[in-house]
């Protein structure tokens, strides 16, 4: 039986409620995608092109954020990255509530999508830190397993409430949630090492040894097909659903809470099946190939009932359930001196790569149809993740108290 004192159970429940709301809010705009926009007067002919762009502006923010707060992660402390963050995005969200225009509404998910950047690699990395090596694999998997339920909880708040609404709710918890920061402890491995004279922080270390930037490259090619999933398979679920002359309505909504209520299940599993068998690699490559199965069986089936759909996104949930052992094996890959910069990076990177995966889906649809731009991305996305793998090390019960020099 796992059990952690008080002092550790305290950073993995903040940090699974602070990514609950991060994930709620990152995945709100896919599920109110074509209400909201259809509230401001865009034609139905453009709702795909525009989601597109304001889908890229929110990861855009991502991407530079996912730099910055792991910069200040690493200089200043984790706990300034999970106030600050969740502040600036809770803002954000509030303000998403009142656009007008779709130019407001862009500047609004670029910010909250840049305050979004800070949680979640902050929280894995200080519950890193903060349990002991032989046990931080059940930590991160709560958090993760019980953070991306926030996505069942947008689905089900969009459902019941206009989309104005369900931007103040997310707003509203995350203020909320900065109550329960205050009695979070800063991590000690952090604490120590600020007493050396390490670079701490410093992006050129990523970029001066080989190694080690092909380390880093290869953290965040793991991950990109699980936003290939959310970014493109579910967020423009009606359109596949069009397409596949799928039986009844199917809703980016109901897609998004399916695939991440698997994606809730998976992150347990993976999380602790990578405990009870001792290796990271060996899971993360079985989710992959049963992720690239999956792909190919939604994108050839013709004719199902929204049903049948629906379950195929719960599968593809589950099989992208290794988001917690991703972000994991990133911060297991680092030093206490670069280690929030790459554990917050990383996974932002691969939420930034969905600007690239749209462009390029977008740009394939017209030659290939929106299936097969769909199938063929999905695949480069899986391949390079496999290869990505290859080049990583096996990361499960290394002790993490050191620095990169």
């Amino acid at each position: 039986m796992v059990t952690f004192s008080r002092r550790q159970w305290i950073p993995v429940i903040v940090g699974a409620l602070g990514y609950f709301v991060d994930i709620y809010d990152l995945v709100l705009f896919s599920i109110v995608r074509i209400e909201s926009l259809r509230s401001l007067g865009i034609l139905e002919s453009d709702l795909m092109n525009v989601g597109v762009t304001l889908l890229n502006s929110q990861m855009f923010g991502m991407l530079i954020g996912g730099i910055l707060w792991g910069i200040l992660g690493d200089k200043r402390g984790r706990l300034s990255v999970l106030f600050g963050s969740i502040l600036l995005y809770s803002t954000a969200n509030i303000a998403n509530a009142y656009v007008e225009t779709v130019s407001a509404y862009a500047f609004w998910r670029f910010v909250a999508g840049f305050g979004l950047a800070g949680e979640l690699g902050a929280a894995i990395t200080l519950v890193s830190e903060t349990l002991p090596k032989e046990t931080r694999g059940y930590g991160t998997a709560i958090v993760a397993g019980i953070g991306v339920t926030g996505a069942i909880a947008a689905g089900l708040t969009a459902d019941f409430l206009p989309w104005r609404s369900a931007y103040l709710v997310g707003g509203a918890m995350g203020l909320a949630l900065l109550i329960l920061r205050i009695g979070v402890l800063e991590s000690g491995m952090f604490l120590s090492q600020k007493l050396q004279k390490a670079r701490r922080g410093d992006l050129l270390m990523l970029l001066n040894k080989p190694k080690r930037f092909i380390r880093f490259v290869a953290c965040v090619g793991i991950g990109i097909p699980i936003w290939f999933v959310v970014g493109i398979l579910m967020t423009f679920a009606p359109e596949f659903s069009q397409a596949l002359h799928i039986q009844g309505p199917v809703t980016a909504g109901y897609a998004i809470l399916f695939c991440y209520a698997g994606l809730s299940v998976g992150d347990f599993a993976s999380g602790f099946l990578s405990q009870i068998f001792g290796t990271r690699r060996r899971v993360v490559l079985s989710a992959l190939l049963m992720l690239l199965a999956l792909v190919f069986t939604l994108l050839l089936s013709r004719g199902l009932s929204n049903q049948a759909f629906y379950a195929l996104c719960f599968a593809l949930g589950l099989s992208t359930g290794y988001w917690a052992i991703f972000v994991t094996v990133a911060a297991e890959h680092f030093g206490t001196n670069l280690r929030a910069t790459v554990a917050t990076s990383v996974p932002n990177l691969v939420r930034g790569s969905v600007v690239i995966l749209t462009s390029s889906f977008r740009g394939l649809v017209e030659p290939l149809g929106i299936l097969g731009s769909a199938m063929l991305v999905g695949t480069v996305s899986i391949l390079l993740a496999l290869i990505s793998l290859a080049y990583l090390e096996e990361t499960f019960g290394r002790d993490l108290d050191y620095l990169e020099v």
